[in-house]
């Protein structure tokens, strides 16, 4: 099914690299950011900390339906135009931009709307809850940029340019750390060698930080709708921007599992969360701050996942099962073995890892011992995060969901009740409750795409033509 034949397949490998290869990069700078954000807010105390951490799994909520309807508009383009198809390409492009207005819109009125009693719904104390509302709120203001920074940048990858969306965030990330450190701070001396520069600073505490990002996704949406305008494929100039209601359900049919599976992993992980909270403080620190230090061994996969996606909507247009077949193991294949690389480093370095965050022993230890755990799994996650781009690009997102859903609630939330309510077990037995979950979304998404149920599609676009 699958020879090294494959992987000396130059054009393949130099349309993977150009794909993936700025993705990957975006992702590392994203990371590295985020990093960097998480230490200047935690600098201000950690009732700042707090504040900032307790609405992010609404955020991750609120995301979710646009990342969603982007992948829906990604795979219809990508679907488009390989099949040559240059006209539809630019009119799922174009109903981007209805789903732009409208969800941005609609969400961003909610969400202000409820930010003073989202902290209350997840038991912060009335000193932490204002902060946390206003922090909320002020981040929800320009969700119509939000919106489109996240679709628009769908509908270019769905084009095959990833090189634009990673320029934009670079330029969002950086514009997002350098109002940090200006709107957080107060006024104060920095010190250049011999020299004292004094500097400005609004000493806004939480909400600077909250600012910074509500200007950053202003920044982004607007380069980024920028440059979906501009773009010699997707511009609708020329066409015009029409709802085309056929187009418009194919993009709603695909992103509502999506929309569906992200809901159930949001809500997975606040559960999740709440169980490993019963294990005391100390596996608590330890669980979120593994977490965060795991992510940066993520890039590789979720870097090239919109690559996977893109070429194999591409080859889906074109009707080529061999091409959707080699180029899709290819990119799982390149995605393993970097990530079985980061997983090998993962292992042999956790104290270290962990020293970045926290100078506590003990955290230290007991997260160093879970990171261990799950850097085994990080080449069947990598195969698992391809093979869930590659159902996004072919548009099979309703398979993703019902074996993502079930993996996390069947496995992983199931799992970790009764190693914590039933056998007591520690945290290493949570963290092995969420190998397996990795594990099994793994082999059945693999033994999906090997079974062939994506042959259907080819066969449906066939009888279309």
């Amino acid at each position: 099914m699958f020879s090294g034949a494959v992987l000396k397949d130059r054009e393949m490998l130099r349309r993977i690299g150009n794909l993936a290869g700025p993705a990957v990069l975006e992702q590392a700078l994203q990371t590295a950011v985020q990093y960097a954000d998480t230490a200047m807010v935690g600098q201000i105390g950690a009732a700042a900390s707090a504040a900032v951490g307790l609405t992010m799994s609404c955020t991750w909520l609120v995301n979710g339906p646009l990342f969603a309807m982007g992948i829906g508009v990604l795979a219809c383009i990508a679907q488009a135009l390989g099949a040559g198809d240059a006209t539809r390409a630019r009119k799922a492009g174009a109903q981007g931009v209805f789903l732009v207005l409208f969800l941005g819109i609609l969400m961003g009125v909610l969400t202000v709307a409820l930010a003073p009693f989202i902290p209350y719904w997840l038991g912060a104390e009335a000193a932490l809850a204002k902060d946390a509302g206003d922090y909320f709120a002020i981040t929800c203001l320009p969700m119509v940029f939000r919106a489109g920074n996240i679709v628009f940048a769908s509908a270019l990858r769905g084009a095959g340019d990833s090189r634009r969306p990673m320029l934009i965030n670079l330029a969002m990330n950086v514009c997002n750390v350098l109002l940090n450190y200006l709107l957080i701070n107060p006024a104060h001396l920095l010190d250049v060698g011999f020299v004292a520069l004094p500097l400005w600073g609004a000493g806004m505490g939480v909400r600077g930080a909250a600012v910074a990002t509500a200007l950053s996704h202003v920044l982004g949406g607007t380069l980024m709708a920028r440059a979906y305008w501009r773009h010699p494929t997707l511009s609708p100039r020329q066409c015009g921007v029409r709802v085309d209601r056929a187009l418009m359900r194919r993009i709603i049919s695909i992103g509502l599992p999506v929309t569906g599976e992200r809901v159930a992993a949001c809500l997975g992980q606040v559960v999740f969360t709440g169980l490993v909270s019963r294990l005391g403080t100390l596996a608590l620190a330890a669980h979120s701050i593994a977490l965060t230090a795991e992510q940066a061994f993520y890039i590789p996969g979720y870097g090239m996942q919109a690559a996977a996606s893109t070429l194999a909507g591409n080859a889906l247009g074109e009707g080529n099962e061999k091409k959707l077949r080699d180029t899709s193991l290819t990119i799982t294949f390149i995605a393993a073995a970097l990530m079985a690389l980061m997983g090998a480093a993962l292992f042999s370095f956790p104290e270290a890892l962990m020293g970045i965050f926290t100078g506590d022993r003990e955290v230290m230890a007991l997260g160093a011992s879970v990171l261990r755990i799950v850097a085994v799994s990080e080449p069947l996650f990598a195969v698992a995060i391809i093979m869930e781009g590659v159902c996004n690009g072919i548009g099979d997102t309703r398979a993703s969901f019902m074996i993502s859903a079930g993996t996390m609630w069947g496995v992983r939330i199931a799992g970790t009740l009764m190693c914590v309510c039933v056998f007591h077990g520690g945290l290493q037995a949570v963290w092995c409750c969420m190998v397996a979950d990795n594990t099994c979304r793994c082999c059945l998404l693999l033994l999906r795409f090997v079974r062939g149920r994506w042959k259907r599609r080819l066969n449906i676009l066939a009888q279309q033509r």
